[in-house]
């Protein structure tokens, strides 16, 4: 019933096969290589692959690793338990020939492992066997046959009327309690004393007790009130100081046209240009040519690294050579509970840097099975081997199997003389179309012609926006220093129009006139909305697009997941091509509002193993910057 069952060594070689159908198991075994060990990606020891579901373990003590396939529709209960007795059977069988650690020993050893594991799928089968499936108790075998009916009928009859007596007696003693103030005077000081009320226990002391207690709640009740009225006079005092002054209309107050009319001026009837704006103010410092790296580092830190250094001159060399060899341990393999403890602090530590936290249990998850059974130095901890651990594991992340080039790919497309073709989505309020404006600000510094195609026909001034960037996009490059030819344009058909059918005229026109790169910017939709994501998902197969872009925010935690997940499965549900064009790249806004939270570019990279194109990081035209890895992850990991 099984399709294959592989060992190789994480250099490549593989030192056993089985294999159960004709098929070969390359393909599937370089996908999960591919996919899931080489992307860090090992929480879950399971992967799917076509019509093969994988399972895996790894032996990090001698760099082995474990992979059985069958087919996806069968549900084989003694997997996991054949993967560990043959990973526990073929290590200890040749562990000298696996220690030597070399190749070409690896290569010349032979490993005659067949028998071997016949026995131990058969022993395994076998015991899948014998479980005999648990059937339903019937009545004659549970408790409650056993109990006559008569004591059942009792019981029964009992609880009700024990209940009603039960209230009746606690509504005969509310009665009784309400009748005067002197009875309940005279119950809490003998409850309170433990002794039975009566006149024998001084009825004069219950008095005096009584007026006491009257007197303590008159002073409470109007204490309280003297308290409340102050702070009220307190806080109406400031609201009328504060209080908004009407505004006096000129002309003692009589409605004027002319007064009253506040739009802007018209000559020959259409409106006078925009007053001018500094194109300093708009464009931004730095280089709009070439994209900087992103800098997560603080003044801050910088601070805080200088506090560090000082204390430490002043300690003593003892004291600082006992705190380097406290938590030391020795060259020996780890376990779970070693680093269990240290994984849960760096599991919390990452969720309130913003990673969503299922990402965070699974990265955790990975670096444990990563590190499970690998010995360790003599001079190293624990905590330190796990953090550098997660450290790559992150890096590898945000490093994806895709680099997307956008300045290449625009290139090879002129040589096709066709248009390159982007396409932005994502939900409400990301800032698709400022990061649009951004984008198309870095494509004129680099000479390429832009087409910002304006397939938004449902926000209310989404239009207009795109007016406002393209006007100040032309005067940052106008046509005379570009030998009169118009390098930004805007498309535009106005509102309530078919998104799909604006995005194909545009990328004709723009095809017919020249234009290197056509930006399409369309509607912000939640991933919940059905009709949205149709037509979003009909606007990408009908014009298939060269780069499908999802804008989201690096605010978001958890939601990332939620979006991402929804967006792809939208675009897989709802596409009517065989096979559907999903996300392709991530633009990640508003970064520079998160200070070290930098969580969200974990959990979007994760979650579509698709690069992070380029980082929003302010609201000027050059705020735009390329990811860099490793000061993210650094960052990420700072406590």
């Amino acid at each position: 019933m099984l399709d294959f069952f592989t060992i190789f060594s994480k250099g490549g070689l593989v030192l056993w096969c089985f294999q159960g159908v004709s098929d070969s198991c390359t393909g599937p075994v370089n996908a999960l290589i591919r996919s899931v060990l080489l992307q860090e990606r090992g929480g879950n020891n399971s992967f799917t692959h076509e019509a093969l579901t994988l399972k895996y373990k790894l032996d990090n003590q001698f760099e082995l690793v474990f992979v059985v396939g069958f087919q996806k529709i069968l549900t084989l209960t003694y997997v996991d338990k054949l993967i560990d007795d043959v990973h526990r059977l073929f290590r200890d069988k040749y562990r000298t020939e696996i220690q030597q650690q070399s190749a070409l020993s690896l290569l010349n050893g032979t490993f005659d492992f067949q028998n071997d594991f016949l026995r131990l799928l058969r022993e395994a089968e076998e015991s899948s066997k014998v479980r005999a499936p648990t059937t339903m108790k019937k009545f004659e075998d549970s408790e409650k046959a056993k109990k006559p009916v008569r004591s059942m009928i009792e019981t029964r009859g009992e609880k009700p009327k024990e209940k009603a007596k039960n209230s009746k007696k606690n509504k005969g003693a509310k009665k009784e309690g309400s009748d005067g103030p002197l009875a309940t005077s005279k119950a809490v000081p003998a409850e309170k004393s433990g002794l039975p009320v009566g006149p024998e226990n001084g009825i004069e002391l219950s008095k005096e007790e009584l007026i006491r207690r009257k007197r303590e709640e008159f002073i409470q009740k109007h204490g309280r009130g003297m308290e409340k009225s102050s702070k009220s006079s307190k806080s109406d005092a400031p609201k009328e100081k504060g209080k908004k002054a009407p505004r006096v209309w000129a002309l003692g107050g009589s409605v004027n046209k002319e007064v009253l009319d506040y739009s802007a001026p018209t000559a020959n009837g259409a409106p006078e240009g925009a007053p001018p704006e500094d194109i300093n103010l708009i464009r931004g410092t730095g280089s709009g040519r070439q994209l900087q790296d992103l800098d997560c580092s603080s003044s801050d830190d910088e601070g805080a690294a200088q506090n560090s250094t000082k204390p430490s001159a002043t300690k003593g060399t003892l004291g600082g050579m006992f705190g380097m060899l406290k938590g030391l341990v020795g060259s020996k393999s780890l376990s779970r509970e070693d680093m269990e403890s240290v994984l849960d602090k760096m599991r919390d530590h990452l969720i309130a840097k913003n990673v969503a936290a299922d990402i965070a249990v699974q990265l955790c998850e990975s670096v444990a099975n990563k590190l499970e059974g690998k010995v360790m130095g003599t001079f190293s901890t624990v905590t330190s081997t796990v953090k550098l651990a997660l450290q790559e594991s992150l890096v590898q992340i945000l490093q994806p199997q895709r680099r997307v080039d956008m300045l290449r790919d625009i290139m090879d497309a002129q040589r096709h003389q066709r248009p390159y073709v982007v396409t932005f989505c994502g939900v409400n309020g990301v800032g698709k179309s400022t990061n649009l404006a951004k984008i198309s600000f870095w494509l004129l510094e680099n000479g390429f012609s832009v087409l910002i195609a304006a397939c938004d026909t449902f926000r209310a001034g989404a239009v207009e926006q795109l007016r406002t960037h393209t006007r100040r996009l032309r005067a940052l490059h106008p046509p005379e220093n570009h030998g009169g030819r118009a390098m930004v344009q805007l498309f535009e058909k106005g509102y309530g129009k078919d998104a799909a059918g604006i995005a194909m005229e545009a990328i004709a026109f723009a095809r017919n006139q020249g234009f290197d790169v056509v930006l399409v910017d369309t509607a912000g939709r939640m991933q919940d909305n059905a009709p949205l994501m149709t037509a979003l998902a009909k606007l990408i197969t009908v014009n298939t697009p060269d780069l499908v872009l999802f804008v989201g925010e690096a605010l978001v935690g958890n939601e990332a997941v939620d979006q991402l997940v929804k967006f792809n499965r939208a675009l897989a549900d709802h596409s009517m091509a065989q096979t559907p064009r999903l996300i392709d790249g991530i633009v990640l806004t508003k970064f520079d509002t998160i200070d070290d939270k930098v969580g969200a570019a974990i959990s979007m990279t994760y979650i579509t193993s698709k690069p992070i194109v380029f980082v929003g990081t302010g609201q000027t035209y050059c705020d735009l910057r390329s990811l860099n890895a490793k000061a993210v992850v650094a960052a990420l990991m700072k406590a």
